[in-house]
């Protein structure tokens, strides 16, 4: 079959949509009216089913080729439900009306298809049927709901494509062989790829002498670190020579500290390399008289140049990922925009545009939190206060339909007012309670509480000093034995299919945490929900 249009079956809207879709179809293969009405309102029927009692329904439209001198036009419908075990009188009727109706149930998945026959097949060539095909995709929409379907369509495939360039990056950042880290400037360890943890024997997770000393020749360490404080205090690179530890013994690396520029020109973080030089160290050391050492340090300056382009190939990369990836959304929020200036207050209302529109600048958010997580940064942003019993509603009602959907049982005390950034606060509270929602098999109840004395005074010092702020739900709970992973980027304790994301909530969580100058912990387990604690400093 030859596929001539997609439209997900979702509401009464969609159905609308499939039964004018159909009608136009049959009218533009020649079929006599009376043919199309009596396609159209098989098809009709049958996605009736699927959208009162289906899940994940699909219809598909199209032309089936059997021989030059017999074709028809072919709906087929999938779905997750056994629908004509739920519907038979509806398949019944259908079937009455259309006489070609068939019908499968095979692992999980139902398959209903609907045909009729072209009656002047020799007109449907191969130019008349890729006109169909550009005709449907290039169609101007049937109505405000159909614009704004595409529209999300249009978002769903960029969001596509943005995950799977970021998987692309992070794969290429893991198999290539050389040892990367980024640091920000308070030290802190944003990422370390796979090849350098295979080198560490404990986590890399503040850049400092102590953490260093674990994998670095301790005559080096000073040289690293003094590298390293000019390189911040000068936003500059530094390159020097250091040995790392593998097992026993004490391989050459060259390593570079490059700052990570963003957009507006601040450098927020350091992309950290290290490179096995380690026979290139041993020739130079034992053939320094040799005539033939000329020859091989200039291979070796041949492969050095090379490296530091590729270094730049990555620095680029990382630019183009975190900058040129946000335009074709820009471009399509500006559209949303534009498109809603020709809606009625009602119809926005009528067809979630407001929703839509703030769901498309929440994705803009999201996807500029994801990229650029590592440079979460305070140190040119001002600090004001932040009164979080304004803030929580308003998270609240970007998750209003979730809440709606799942038959949540939200209970919130009085909160503080708090020193920090507004955005970042509302994203660090909407990641906690989504996930409170998410994981949750019941009817879910969260709590969000107040208080002025830590649950364990050991987390921190002068407790007094701190706003406690606890988010407990009676989710699906976790193992503590996660307490060191649950907040690593890209972290899931879950398979995809049992639940969405992509393991970057808990991660950024706890970036906006330290970027309040503040700390996270939480208690958990297994079927009994999880509790958060938030420590944010009063002064």
């Amino acid at each position: 079959m030859k596929e001539i249009i997609q439209i997900n079956l979702d509401n009464e809207m969609d159905l609308i949509l499939a039964h004018k879709r159909c009608m136009k179809i049959a009218e533009m293969c020649g079929m006599p009216s009376s043919f199309q009405t009596r396609f159209s309102t098989a098809v009709s029927e049958v996605a009736r089913c699927s959208i009162a009692k289906g899940k994940d329904s699909l219809l598909v439209l199209g032309i089936n080729i059997i021989k030059a001198t017999k074709k028809e036009i072919t709906a087929v419908i999938t779905d997750k439900v056994d629908l004509k075990n739920c519907s038979p009188e509806a398949f019944n009727y259908a079937a009455k009306i259309s006489g070609n109706i068939e019908y499968s149930y095979f692992d999980n998945l139902s398959t209903t298809k609907i045909s009729q026959a072209v009656s002047s097949p020799g007109l449907l060539s191969e130019a008349k049927i890729k006109g169909l095909i550009d005709y449907f995709k290039f169609e101007p929409p049937l109505s405000p709901y159909d614009e704004i379907r595409k529209k999300n369509i249009e978002l769903i495939a960029l969001s596509e494509k943005l995950a799977e360039s970021e998987n692309k990056y992070k794969q290429l950042a893991n198999t290539i062989p050389i040892l990367i880290c980024v640091v920000n400037e308070r030290n802190n360890v944003l990422l370390v790829n796979e090849s350098l943890e295979k080198y560490l024997e404990l986590p890399l997770l503040i850049f400092d002498r102590r953490t260093i000393s674990n994998f670095v020749h301790s005559d080096d360490v000073d040289g690293i670190l003094d590298g390293w404080n000019k390189a911040k205090q000068n936003k500059s690179d530094y390159i020097g020579e250091t040995r790392i530890k593998i097992g026993s013994s004490y391989i050459w690396h060259l390593v570079t500290i490059i700052p990570n520029k963003a957009e507006d020109g601040s450098f927020t973080s350091w992309l950290v390399y290290f490179v096995d030089i380690n026979a290139q160290k041993m020739m130079v050391e034992t053939l320094k008289d040799n005539t033939e050492l000329k020859a091989i340090q200039r291979e070796l300056e041949s492969a050095n140049s090379k490296l530091r382009f590729k270094n730049k190939e990555l620095e680029q990369f990382a630019y183009i990922a975190s900058h040129d990836l946000q335009e074709p959304l820009r471009k399509i929020m500006i559209m949303l925009s534009r498109a809603g200036q020709h809606l009625s207050e009602d119809q926005k209302k009528e067809y979630y545009f407001d929703r839509i529109t703030l769901a498309a600048g929440r994705l803009s958010n999201l996807i500029t939190d994801v990229l650029n997580y590592s440079r979460i940064d305070n140190q040119e942003q001002y600090f004001e206060k932040v009164d979080l019993n304004k803030v929580i509603p308003e998270v609240l009602g970007d998750l209003s339909l979730v809440i709606e959907e799942k038959n949540a049982v939200i209970n919130v005390n009085p909160l503080p007012e708090v020193s920090g950034l507004d955005t970042q606060l509302r994203q660090l509270f909407y990641n906690l309670i989504n996930n409170a929602l998410k994981f949750n098999t019941a009817q879910p109840t969260v709590t969000i509480s107040y208080e002025d004395v830590p649950k364990d005074p050991n987390l921190v010092t002068s407790a007094e000093n701190y706003h406690v702020i606890s988010i407990a739900d009676n989710g699906i709970g976790m193992d503590n034995q996660y307490s060191d992973r649950i907040f690593d980027m890209f972290q899931r304790l879950h398979e995809r299919d049992q639940y969405g994301g992509n393991g970057i909530g808990l991660a950024l969580c706890r970036r906006i945490i330290e970027n309040h100058n503040g700390m996270i912990n939480f208690s958990s387990k297994p079927g009994e929900g999880t509790m958060f604690w938030i420590y944010l400093p009063k002064k």
